[in-house]
């Protein structure tokens, strides 16, 4: 009889300590196969978009170094958090309280870099639209690769502190050996809700909202100038237009990101702190997916995405001065 119930044990020799096995083997693997072709797709989707804009020159653009930006938090969610959710969700956590201290760090800074990136491309995007004439001095490459850098580093500062003061030491709870779960301090919780929730969520929103209603303005003075002026058509509105499809392109990807985006923190606010609930779980892999979605919308927006792509995938950016093509032909 001991033998039976061990079995079911993540820990057998820990009887009255260990975790039990999830009971649904069949629904665990079939989740399992999901996660693992998502998280395989978002890795390899995440790493041709780093690839790019990291290699040809011409796309060193500010809008694209943000893009670049996302693009590696994204392929850290594919490459770690994903592997690790599907070992801390659907099976056992064999890997230790370290680890998953570690697991857990990790997950906040992606999740919180997720969030400041899409700040700054929503004021990138503001700045371009709404004030088009100080763009090129007040969004420089330089001026943006610092924000990222401080997107990062402000990342990594504010979840150090969440972790040291905000989370509930492991020895206090009645947690079983094989899970990784960690339970937030209201207070803390409170905070972070609106630091990393409210706050940003208000200011994207707000951006947006301005964006758009310059860009109908723009659209509509558009139309009437290619009417009043047809000899000046060709340079005007190739220029607006261009920056009214960026806007266009990041206001799709800044929509999905917020539906994929929210319902984890609804789920918060509903009082579900604890991220070893079912309901939370399928918020997370919600959030998670997020990361294969936007790789998605560059192939399907951007021309020069799948340029790169192409010469990507034929191995020609091995070729000398392939670094200089023009890629946005």
């Amino acid at each position: 009889m001991e033998l039976d119930v061990g079995a079911d044990l993540c820990f057998p020799q820990l009887l009255n300590m260990s975790c039990r096995k999830p009971t649904s083997r069949s629904k665990m693997v079939l989740l399992n196969v999901l996660v693992s072709s998502v998280s395989l797709l978002t890795v390899s989707l995440n790493l041709l978009v780093i690839i790019s804009v990291s290699h040809f020159r011409q796309l060193h653009t500010p809008t694209n170094i943000l893009l670049l930006s996302l693009a590696v938090s994204d392929f850290l969610v594919g490459l770690v958090l994903m592997p690790g959710q599907i070992l801390a969700k659907t099976s056992c956590w064999y890997l230790g309280d370290v680890m998953c201290s570690l697991y857990t760090y990790f997950a906040l800074v992606t999740l919180a870099t997720s969030i400041g990136n899409m700040v700054l491309i929503s004021a990138e995007r503001f700045v371009a639209i709404c004030d088009p004439l100080h763009y090129p001095t007040r969004v420089s490459a330089p001026r943006v690769r610092f924000c990222v850098f401080l997107c990062w580093l402000c990342s990594l500062l504010y979840c150090s502190i969440f972790l040291k003061w905000g989370v509930v030491e492991p020895q206090t709870l009645n947690f079983c050996y094989g899970q990784c779960v960690f339970v937030v301090h209201f207070i803390a919780g409170a905070v972070d809700i609106v630091l990393s929730f409210i706050f940003p969520i208000a200011v994207i929103v707000v951006l947006y909202l301005r964006v758009f209603a310059v860009a109908v303005s723009q659209a509509r003075s558009i139309r009437s100038h290619a009417k009043t002026v047809p000899l000046q058509r060709s340079v005007t509105v190739l220029v607006k237009k261009s920056e009214l499809k960026a806007a266009r392109t990041l206001g799709v990807l800044v929509a999905v990101f917020l539906i994929c985006f929210c319902p984890y923190y609804c789920v918060s606010l509903a009082g579900d702190t604890a991220l070893n609930a079912s309901s939370v779980s399928y918020v997370i892999y919600l959030f998670y997916f997020n990361s294969c979605l936007n790789p998605v919308i560059y192939a399907l927006f951007y021309s020069w995405f799948r340029r790169a792509i192409k010469l990507t995938v034929t191995c020609k950016i091995l070729q000398p001065g392939s670094c200089d093509a023009n890629i946005l032909q």
